[in-house]
Parts: structure tokens; sequence; C-alpha cells
């Protein structure tokens, strides 16, 4: 098992992309900190279904784009398992509108969730890590932070400033053996996807932009998010891997 006596935290981790990630990672023997901001039910079965599997979990509620909401979940993480090995900074949603449509809160609502919270939580996890003298930190883009979206002006400017985020939080935490890359993921068969993938008309337009000419399934982004987690990418730091099937190759 390649994260064995490992703890994860995972924003976002109720459903969708976090889901996926926080059950290959227990599948591979780590102890799973599930964060959620809405759904306990969909983060208990989570919890659940990592327990089947013979690891641990507990579910957590909190807002990452509020401090005290990431306190209070980074030290139930700490009380529960002691530790924290691995963040992934995965939480977020869409609030698509055209640029001169788009509202303050639209942007801020975005910008907030996935660009703040990647802050705020990452702050607070690396507090630990520099004690331990170690740690993982994986940050999760999106196709649209490397060549934009029409209509997602604030979300591409969120992933786009993740990516120039964790790079500059790999420099600062080197000196501690901290590791912290970012992935780069484009369509994922996730209910936030859901419109595209059943349009006809979207998704004609977006599987023509996949060199793979399909979308992702959720064991075709996994296993990235387990090498980065693990010891065998213990040399690799301020890295963008590109999950896309070739969208985003530019």
């Amino acid at each position: 098992m390649r994260l064995k006596n490992k703890v994860a935290l995972i924003t976002g981790s109720s459903r969708g992309v976090g889901r996926a990630v926080a059950l290959a990672f227990a599948k591979e023997g780590a102890k799973v900190v599930v964060n959620y901001s809405s759904s306990e039910k969909a983060a208990m079965e989570v919890v659940e279904k990592i327990k089947e599997m013979g690891s641990d979990a507990i579910a957590v509620k909190a807002d990452v784009a509020k401090k005290s909401d990431v306190e209070a979940l980074v030290n139930a993480g700490i009380e529960k398992f002691g530790r924290i090995d691995i963040l992934v900074n995965n939480a977020g949603f869409t609030r698509p509108a055209l640029l001169i449509n788009m509202t303050e809160e639209q942007w801020d609502a975005v910008v907030d969730i996935h660009m703040k919270g990647t802050f705020l939580c990452s702050q607070a996890v690396a507090k630990h890590m520099i004690e331990q003298n170690s740690g993982k930190i994986i940050n999760v883009s999106s196709v649209a932070g490397v060549v934009g979206t029409v209509g997602q002006v604030n979300y591409s400017a969120a992933k786009g400033g993740i990516i120039s985020m964790t790079k500059s939080i790999a420099r600062e935490l080197a000196r501690y053996n901290i590791c912290c890359n970012v992935v780069s993921l484009g369509i994922v068969e996730t209910e936030m996807t859901e419109k595209i993938r059943t349009d006809e008309k979207l998704r004609e337009i977006y599987l023509n932009r996949i060199l793979l000419k399909r979308f992702a399934r959720p064991d075709d982004i996994t296993p990235a998010f387990v090498f980065l987690a693990s010891d065998e990418s213990n040399y690799i730091t301020g890295q963008l891997f590109c999950v896309d099937g070739g969208y985003g190759m530019v």
C-alpha cells in the first residue's frame, strides 16, 4: 500500500473528483479527513466506504473560504489522527456568466472558494507539516486555468492563480521537505460537468477539443493524485501535471 499510515485531508470530498481521490487514497491505506460544505449524508457515505475498505475517516463540515472554518477543519483532523501528511485542495464550484454580465457576487464566490480556499488550507496545514518536516500539498486546477474558457472568467482566473500559487508555495516550503504540486484536470464525469456532457451541442464542442475524444472517468485521474501523495514523488515539487486527455496542450 503506497499511502499506508498516511493521513490525508481532501477538501470538497463528499462527491465528484474529491470523493474519487478520497477513495483512491483509502485504497492505498490512507486515513482520510472528508470535507464537505452542505451534504453531510454524502460525506458520511464516503466515510463508510472508506471504513469498509479497512481504513478510517471522519467527515468535517467547513467552508474553505472562511479562515475560522479552515482552522477548525485542520484541528479536527489533527485531533483525530495526530497529523496531516497530505492536503488536496479540491473544493470548488462554478458560477458561469459572460464577462459583460458577470456580477461581483459571481466573481467573489468562485475566486474565494477556489483561490482563497487553497491559500487558507495550505497556510493552516503547512504549519503542521513544517513541524513534521514533511508533507505533500496537491492543488487542483483546470484546463480553464491554462487556456481559458468562455463564460467563466472567474473560474479561469482562480484556476490560473492556483497554478502560480502552487509554484510560490513550493519555493517557500521546500526547505521543510514539503512538496507542492498542481493537477490540471479536463472534463471529468462528475455532477459539475453534467450539462457539458449531456447537452448534444456542448458535448460535440468539447469532445472536439479533447485529443483522446472522451471525457475522463474518475479512475483516469486518481492515479496522478496517488503518485503525488506517495513517496514516489518525493523529488517532485512546483510542477503542473495536466491530466486532461490533451485538452490543454499548448
